[in-house]
């Protein structure tokens, strides 16, 4: 198991290292999206009942499986020609594509001006070697990664050896990089004018004009370039789209295009706009690279390797450590999966984010499965709201598998056991239903499919039966749906008040303490444990308990009274006096002297106010002082508007509201003029019970 604390900032260094990838020079995105192996299945169970965890049918303990991956030879750009290119005899310009850390190419008129992708290199024929994982994910000798068809023998290397795991630059190059002079035509002297000049940085007139009215794709693309540069991404997808108007099959602007996408965090879309430019230009380096580093963000760690290596053999080290850092965390994410340690999962698919595949769905997903089985369903419905969205889902996606599902089922899978572990059981049903449709043939999937339909038909018969006072019979059908779910906190509590209903105090407060372990903010059976305690007369519980509620519930007179009547019988228990034995609840309105002297000599503490009605702030605390009403009933709270009783001002003598006075048997004990609401209930609570 890796040590954090040596981990993360190494992780942190190369992550911001493929992050500054996203320039003009070198405009990559670092992503990926991984498959791992077949998750346990949370919901199985034995004949006898009990629930067990078991393997889906894929146990050769790979993630995925991984295809051979061979360097292809890459042709010269002079050697490849783009009928969409503008014909000139003089340099391009700089494009989004050029890569600083790359060797620069030559351009011709007939290359559409793909810079970056590097210069032509012969094939290497150096014996690639495995490696074995550093994690206990992969079985020895059996390294697979995302996306690859599984039994088919890998030959891309993911460790150290003779050749690197990577294509091209990764990071930025530095201030010796060859760069390429710039295009000149009668229209770009004038445009680069306008950008020297500021006017393209936030979609102006000029932009537009330029935009509209521009013919040459070239030109275009060269403005769409320093717009990238500036980090104008949505001006320089304008110059892009523009440029693919005018030319729609240049690869290179299909790369720019998804370099911009990727800048507007669009992810999906950056993937399909590459994988078209390959499709035009297999043989495009930059293409290959940028969608590498978008799959390695993405946790697709075999399909980047595979892209890394496309065209020729990679030269970056940070791109050979980062597959190496992401594939390990995952290696031993998916075999601490197998086994049920949550502990080590997340762990490990924490660190691969960190690594570098920080847009994944599927790795957040599997964080916030390890958190549900930790028990831990508040931290799991935090990340849950934070899944990173990849739309539209590329269809070179949809056979991806990740722990033996595919990617989407994976998804699906994991928001049923949120949405069955929250209560919401007929949104836990439609969600496996979404994940068996889109993997009919993942028995896992299928077994939890058919289990949480088992689940939820034994809610509705509890529910039938409660309803009709059968506590006894309804408390059966609960432990019914717990042998197929045994950390379902929504049947502990429906359980837990059936043995309310009977008298059964004891095992209500049990069921009631296994549901709060699961779901902590789960106020039913917080309030039905109180409720229990209360009859047991165990009154330091259920004042602790009811406590815990008014924070929660500040506004509930219930929780009030009840929290009132506690504490009144645990003083009594406790041998202590009480004189205040009414349960408040409203704040009294006085209209005189008499009646506030009258008030103030009942028995307990007053707490009085002071206000004008036209006084804004006045009226703040009025409000924030019904809410006090509640939470500390054994109080009496007053309040005098000195506009309408200007002798009780003037006896009081009160000169600034609002102003808060509290009184003990008609003796002043304090007095708090225009204090913050944290300083007044710091006041108030001193006094109560």
């Amino acid at each position: 198991m890796l040590k954090t604390n040596k981990l993360v900032p190494q992780h942190d260094t190369l992550a911001d290292k493929l992050h500054e990838s996203l320039n003009m020079e070198n405009d990559k995105e670092d992503t990926v999206n991984v498959d791992l192996g077949s998750p346990i299945t949370p919901l199985q169970t034995r004949p006898s009942g009990l629930t067990s965890s078991s393997c889906s049918s894929s146990s050769s303990g790979s993630v995925t499986g991984r295809a051979a991956h061979s360097p292809a030879s890459r042709k010269p750009d002079s050697g490849r020609s783009n009928p969409s290119s503008v014909q000139s005899s003089k340099p391009t310009a700089p494009s989004a594509t050029t890569s600083s850390g790359a060797h620069s190419r030559p351009s011709s008129a007939s290359s559409g001006a793909k810079a970056g992708s590097g210069s032509s290199s012969p094939k290497h024929t150096n014996p690639r070697r495995s490696i074995v994982p550093g994690g206990n994910l992969f079985p020895s000798g059996k390294v697979q990664i995302t996306g690859m068809t599984q039994g088919i023998p890998k030959s891309m290397v993911l460790g150290p050896g003779a050749k690197s795991y990577g294509y091209g630059s990764v990071i930025r190059g530095n201030s010796s990089s060859p760069s390429k002079p710039t295009t000149t035509t009668s229209f770009g002297s004038s445009s680069r004018s306008l950008v020297t000049a500021g006017y393209f940085t936030g979609g102006s007139d000029a932009d537009t004009k330029v935009v509209t009215t521009c013919s040459n794709p070239e030109e275009v693309k060269r403005i769409g370039n320093e717009m990238f540069k500036k980090g104008c991404f949505s001006e320089a997808l304008r110059f892009y789209d523009r440029a693919l108007e005018l030319s729609p099959t240049n690869a290179t602007y299909h790369s720019n295009r998804a370099a911009a996408l990727s800048g507007l965090g669009r992810i999906g879309e950056a993937v399909t706009e590459c994988e078209e430019a390959i499709r035009l230009d297999p043989d495009f380096a930059r293409a290959h690279q940028r969608l590498a580093t978008l799959l390695l963000r993405l946790g697709q760690v075999d399909n980047a390797g595979k892209h890394f290596f496309a065209v020729e053999e990679p030269s970056d080290p940070v791109v050979v450590k980062l597959l190496e850092l992401v594939d390990r965390h995952l290696s031993k994410c998916a075999d601490a999966r197998r086994r049920g340690e949550w502990h080590i999962v997340l762990t490990e698919v924490t660190a691969a984010m960190v690594s570098g595949a920080d847009w994944s769905p599927q790795l957040t997903m599997c964080k916030v499965e390890a958190l549900l089985k930790l028990l831990r369903l508040d931290d799991a419905q935090t990340e849950l709201a934070f899944v990173p969205k990849v739309e539209p889902f590329p269809a070179s996606f949809s056979h991806t598998r990740f722990f033996d599902m595919i990617c989407e089922a994976y998804t699906f899978y994991v928001k049923s056991q949120m949405e069955l572990a929250l209560g919401r059981f007929e949104n836990a049903i439609t969600a496996a239903e979404k994940a068996l449709k889109i993997d009919p043939r993942n028995s896992e999937i299928e077994t939890f499919y058919r289990n949480v339909r088992l689940i939820t038909r034994a809610r509705d018969r509890g529910n039938d039966l409660y309803e009709l006072e059968r506590y006894t019979e309804a408390g059966a059908a609960y432990a019914e749906g717990l042998k197929f779910d045994p950390y379902n906190a929504t049947l502990f509590s429906h359980r837990a008040d059936c043995f309310f209903k009977v008298g059964m105090w004891e095992s209500s407060i049990e069921d009631c303490s296994h549901a709060l372990l699961i779901l902590p903010s789960y106020t039913k059976p917080l309030r039905l444990r109180a409720a229990s305690y209360s009859k047991l007369e165990r009154w330091a519980e259920a004042v602790s308990d009811y406590e815990t509620l008014r924070k929660e519930l500040s506004y509930d007179k219930e929780v009030a009274e009840s929290l009132f009547h506690a504490q009144v019988a645990l003083k009594k228990s406790r041998g202590e006096v009480v004189l205040n034995m009414e349960f408040g609840g409203e704040v009294e309105e006085i209209f005189s002297l008499e009646e506030l002297k009258a008030a103030l000599t009942r028995p307990g503490v007053s707490i009085v106010l002071f206000m004008r009605a036209s006084d804004q702030h006045c009226k703040d605390m009025s409000v924030f002082m019904d809410a006090l009403c509640i939470r500390y009933p054994s109080l009496h709270f007053l309040k005098v508007e000195i506009e309408k009783c200007p002798l009780v001002g003037d006896a009081e003598k009160v000169r600034v509201v609002p102003a808060f006075k509290i009184y003990k048997l008609g003796i002043r004990m304090k007095e708090i003029v225009c204090p913050s609401r944290e300083a007044l209930e710091n006041s108030v609570r001193h006094y109560g019970l």
